[in-house]
Parts: C-alpha cells; sequence; structure tokens
C-alpha cells in the first residue's frame, strides 16, 4: 500500500493541494484515496443496513395489502436475517479472493437489484425473494468496510474511523421504524425500496467509477463441505430462533427441530475449521478466538446487540398496542435515541484513540443496563415521552460500548485474520439480534398468553407481557458490565497464531 508522508510528497514547489493533503495524511494516517474509499463504504452501508429493520413497522400495511397473515409477513424480516446469517461467514473467504472494487461492485448490485425488485413486488413471493438478494449484499458490505477500515487506518486513528462504523452498525438499525413511520404516513409501502433506490444506485456508480483497490487477493479454495455445514449451521440457529419466538404458547416442535440441526451442524463446522486451519483453508478462521480481547469483546457485543434488537422490536408493539400511537408517531418516538448514538460515536472514537476501551465500556454497559432496567418500569399508563427517554438513554449507552468494541475486537488481530473478525463480528451479530429478538418476543408470547387466560384484557395483557420481556432483558444486560472490566485497556494485537 502506498503510504505517502510529508517528507516524500511536499516540497517547497509543491501546490498548497499537495501540501494540504500530506498534512491529513501525516495527522491521519490515511491517504485521500484511502479515505475516499471508507467513505463510500460507510455511505454505503449505511443504506444497506438501514433496510434490515425498516420494514418493522411496515407489516401491519403489508398484511393488509397482500391479504397476507402475521406469520407470513414476519418473513420478510425473518429472511433477511437468515440470508444474512448463511452468506457472511462465507465473507471471509470472499473478501480473499476478490479485490476491495470487485467486493463492492458485487455487494451494491445484489442490494440494488434486490431493491428494485422489492420496489416492483407484485406480491408477497416476488418481495421475500427482493429482500433475500438484498440480504446477499448486505452480507457482503459490512465485512468488507471492516476489513478495508483496517487495512487502512493505522491503529492510532482507529477509533475515529470506527465511530463511524458505529454509527452504521448501531443508528441504521435504530433508524429503520423511524424512516418507515415517516415514509408509510403518506405513501405505499413499496416506497420504503423505492426511495432507497436511487442513493443505491448512485453508490454504485460512484464506486465503479472512483473506488480504488486497497486488498491485495490472494489464491484461497473454497471448501464446499464448510460451506454447506455454515449455511445449515447458521441458518438453522437464526431460523430457529426467530420460529420460536413467533410460535411461543402454540406448536414450537418445529423451531426446536431447526434449532437443534442448526446447533449440530455449527459444532461439525467448527470441528472441520479447526482442522482446516492447520493447513490455511479454513472458511472462517477460528484462530481469531485465541486473542483474549476478541473472544470478550463479541460476547459484550453480543449481549449489547441482544438488548438493541430486543427492544427495537418491543418498543413499537408495545407503542402501537398499549399506548395507541400511530407508525409515524413510533418513528418519531424512536428517533431521538438513534440520533444521539450517531452524534456521539465520532466522539467516543476520539476518546478511544485516547484512552482505550476500558474507560468507555465500563461506564457504557452500565448505562445500557440502567434503561434496560428503566423500561421494566414503563407500564400501561406510561406517558410516550417517558418511553423516547427510556430510549435515549440506551442509545447513549450503547453509543459508548459499540465502538470500542468493534476497534479492540478487530484491532487484537493479525492482518491476515482481518476479514476472518469481520465475518465473525458480523456473524455474531446477526445470531444476538435473532436470539435477542426471539427472547424478547417469546417470554413476551407467554406472559401475555397467561394475563389473558386469567381474565385479562387485550391492552393489559400486552402491557403485562412487554414487562416480563423487558424484565428478563435487564437481568441479562447486567452480564455485560463485569464482561467489559476483561477488556484490555489497549488493543495491542494479542499473540495470535499465523498462516501455516
Amino acid at each position: 500500500m502506498d503510504r505517502r508522508t510529508p517528507a516524500a510528497t511536499a516540497t517547497p514547489a509543491a501546490p498548497a493541494a499537495s501540501a494540504a493533503s500530506a498534512e491529513t495524511a501525516e495527522r491521519t494516517g490515511t491517504t485521500p484515496r484511502e479515505r475516499l474509499a471508507v467513505g463510500l463504504l460507510l455511505l454505503s452501508t449505511f443504506v444497506v443496513i438501514l433496510n434490515e429493520t425498516v420494514m418493522g413497522v411496515a407489516l401491519p400495511r403489508l398484511m393488509a395489502d397482500l391479504a397476507i397473515s402475521p406469520a407470513t409477513a414476519q418473513w420478510v424480516t425473518t429472511a433477511f436475517m437468515l440470508t444474512m446469517a448463511v452468506v457472511i461467514p462465507v465473507t471471509g473467504f470472499v473478501l480473499q479472493r476478490l479485490t476491495t472494487r470487485a467486493a463492492f461492485l458485487t455487494a451494491m448490485g445484489l442490494f440494488c437489484a434486490g431493491t428494485l425488485v422489492c420496489a416492483l413486488a407484485p406480491g408477497f413471493p416476488v418481495l421475500l425473494a427482493g429482500r433475500v438478494v438484498q440480504a446477499c449484499g448486505t452480507a457482503i458490505m459490512l465485512p468488507l468496510l471492516m476489513t478495508t477500515v483496517m487495512t487502512a487506518t493505522p491503529p492510532a486513528g482507529r477509533g475515529r474511523t470506527m465511530g463511524n462504523i458505529s454509527v452504521v452498525i448501531s443508528v441504521a438499525p435504530a433508524l429503520g421504524p423511524t424512516v418507515s413511520g415517516l415514509v408509510l404516513s403518506v405513501l405505499d409501502w413499496r416506497w420504503l425500496f423505492g426511495l432507497v433506490l436511487p442513493i443505491a444506485l448512485g453508490s454504485l456508480v460512484l464506486g465503479a467509477l472512483r473506488l480504488p483497490d486497497l486488498t491485495t487477493p490472494r489464491p484461497a479454495r473454497v471448501d464446499l463441505p464448510s460451506v454447506a455445514l455454515s449455511a445449515v449451521g447458521f441458518g438453522g440457529v437464526v431460523l430457529g430462533l426467530s420460529r420460536v419466538g413467533e410460535a411461543a404458547g402454540s406448536d414450537v416442535v418445529p423451531a426446536l427441530v431447526a434449532l437443534a440441526v442448526g446447533l449440530a451442524a455449527l459444532v461439525a463446522f467448527v470441528r472441520r475449521q479447526r482442522r482446516l486451519q492447520a493447513v490455511d483453508a479454513a472458511l472462517l478462521d477460528l484462530r481469531t478466538f485465541a486473542s483474549p480481547t476478541f473472544s470478550v469483546a463479541v460476547v459484550v457485543m453480543a449481549l449489547s446487540m441482544m438488548a438493541l434488537f430486543g427492544t427495537i422490536i418491543l418498543l413499537p408493539l408495545y407503542a402501537q398496542t398499549v399506548l395507541g400511537l400511530e407508525a409515524l408517531e413510533v418513528g418519531l418516538l424512536l428517533l431521538p435515541g438513534g440520533l444521539l448514538m450517531g452524534l456521539l460515536a465520532p466522539s467516543v472514537g476520539r476518546a478511544y484513540d485516547r484512552f482505550g476501551p476500558r474507560v468507555l465500556l465500563v461506564p457504557g454497559t452500565a448505562v445500557v443496563s440502567a434503561a434496560s432496567w428503566g423500561f421494566v418500569a414503563i407500564g400501561p399508563g406510561s406517558p410516550s415521552w417517558l418511553v423516547a427517554a427510556v430510549y435515549l438513554v440506551l442509545g447513549g449507552g450503547l453509543a459508548l460500548v459499540f465502538t470500542p468494541l468493534f476497534t479492540a475486537a478487530l484491532g487484537s488481530l493479525p492482518a491476515h485474520l482481518y476479514s476472518h473478525g469481520s465475518a465473525v463480528v458480523g456473524t455474531v451479530q446477526q445470531v444476538a439480534g435473532a436470539a435477542g429478538t426471539a427472547l424478547f418476543v417469546t417470554v413476551l408470547t407467554v406472559r401475555a398468553s397467561g394475563a389473558t387466560a386469567a381474565g385479562a384484557g387485550p391492552v393489559a395483557a400486552m402491557a403485562d407481557g412487554v414487562h416480563g420481556a423487558f424484565l428478563v432483558g435487564a437481568a441479562i444486560s447486567v452480564l455485560a458490565v463485569p464482561a467489559a472490566l476483561a477488556v484490555r485497556v489497549r488493543a495491542a494485537a494479542d499473540p495470535v497464531p499465523g498462516p501455516a
């Protein structure tokens, strides 16, 4: 990689623009072409991840327009998460074989194609197919962004850049319901995709014209049995967790079977990867977990993602069913928390570069836990401003958590494991999001069914179910605080075996 310094590029006769560029490179450790690549990837990743949660608020409208049941409508979200969980583990291999530009064009091309299909979908099967294609592109984009940042940014400046990534990973899903509510208040649900398509196409064209290659592909063979085990394993786990939540209180046997098959396939997948690592041929290199910093950070990340996705699924249900709010009002209710995460992330990144992860992670996980317990106190008579305030506190806590976690986790790995570490992080996010959603929805359904059987009305039963779900989530959130203490003060590279 061509890393220029002022001594090599700035001469007394150099133009002012060149001198300014050299000064910026010295301060940030990146060249203009690297900053262009990271900026374009950040924008594109924000757009694609926003679509992961944009359909939640739209489900009632979708059910009415397409004459489908709630269980069927839920597949527009479940299929997206399922596809992500299947494709992301393969991206470690994909990013080794493709250049930065080729991987970007593949990801955005798939996303644009899927978005077009969704926008024109005449019925549910076509819409579902479009969501699957969208998810394939999204699954490639996130690991590509993380791997590019780790390659292009020196350790001293990674916190600031990872802060921008935190905006993408945490704020985009949080803003999904808000965007959906705003659009649905004036337009048909197809415009959720129609408004995104021009932005995605613009990113695709700009990438085709300007995106530089920052990585060098290397030969790598794909192990087809590993691909099959990965698809069955991660797909089965996400499918099982999703269906357990939906089937709670009724027939959960199919969901438990899918979960059991997925877990068995994951055991076989892990054993095969450990064997293939000996010849540097693993589909997903699990030597990333030889880094203590990476392992602990992934655990805290999973707990935080469970809290985020569980809350995102519960609050719209509570606001619409118990508080009687409209879709637009629900979106506006969640907007301040999402914006706060975005506003704080760059400052948190700079603080990480200066102080390291622990000074941010410990108070951050404590604030997340406090907000989780705040949701427990919410009841049928709670004002909507109180719900927004607690969610705002949650957003502030998550802003303190995500940037240090991503930076510390990937920064503890050697360069040859960046792509695999990024794939692991992305996979954990999807599985943890599915687990959080399933856990919260399962507790909600069981508690609400019990309350209904005891004679409670629909609103009171829903309120009781939400209370029970948040109580379980709050108890789990406490576990992240001591785990955060185990993350190193500095993410200096842990000793991890290199390629065989």
